[in-house]
């Protein structure tokens, strides 16, 4: 489903709700990512996003970056209880100590996917469906492979990373393209994805 954006031309209708859904959406949304410290943000981004809209999100997303070093993983993996207590008191992100607390148990495992797997992305990029669907899924909010990649973090010991919140990562980094079928901004994200290097 597609309403018309700021230019008058169809977009995903969620897009237009605010003007920074129309940037992120027309910029970034269904764009295929390979930068590992771009994949474990968004894992963490939709993590914290978990009750609340992502536009709370969006909105706080420099914030996140300056609390957690840009999403270096490796860094945040150093955290203790005094990094939490001094996010908790940061008005600047979403406070909820179990969010914090498993971004940094996360870094850990990111650390260690890295080691094991050479790369998240190499990682993630495995469960990329292997044919899509006739139509965009906007209406999804899980997949077979979602499931999949949701179970296969869980068991390495990654936390909020459910099936739903796996399939918005998945949405977002062009994992899937879920562009509505008129969007005019579904054949832009095509040919980036037709373009792009899968990691291995």
């Amino acid at each position: 489903m597609t309403s018309p954006g700021p230019d008058g031309r169809p977009r995903c209708s969620w897009s237009i709700q605010t003007p920074e859904y129309v940037a992120y959406h027309d910029d970034e949304w269904g764009r295929p990512v390979a930068e590992d410290r771009r994949l474990f943000e968004k894992l963490c981004l939709e993590g914290f996003q978990s009750g609340l809209s992502w536009r709370t999100i969006l909105m706080k997303r420099e914030n996140f970056r300056a609390a957690f070093h840009g999403f270096d993983f490796e860094r945040v993996a150093r955290f203790t209880e005094p990094d939490v207590t001094r996010l908790l008191g940061d008005a600047g992100i979403v406070r909820h100590r179990g969010k914090i607390t498993s971004v940094v148990n996360n870094a850990k495992r990111a650390c260690e996917m890295v080691e094991r797997e050479g790369s998240i992305a190499s990682f993630v990029w495995r469960f990329e469906p292997t044919s899509a669907p006739a139509e965009a899924t906007l209406a999804a909010s899980t997949s077979p492979e979602s499931i999949a990649l949701s179970k296969e973090l869980k068991k390495r010991g990654w936390s909020f990373v459910g099936p739903t919140t796996v399939y918005a990562f998945m949405q977002a980094m062009g994992l899937v393209n879920d562009h509505a079928a008129d969007c005019v901004f579904r054949a832009a994200a095509t040919e980036d994805r037709k373009a792009f290097v899968r990691p291995r």
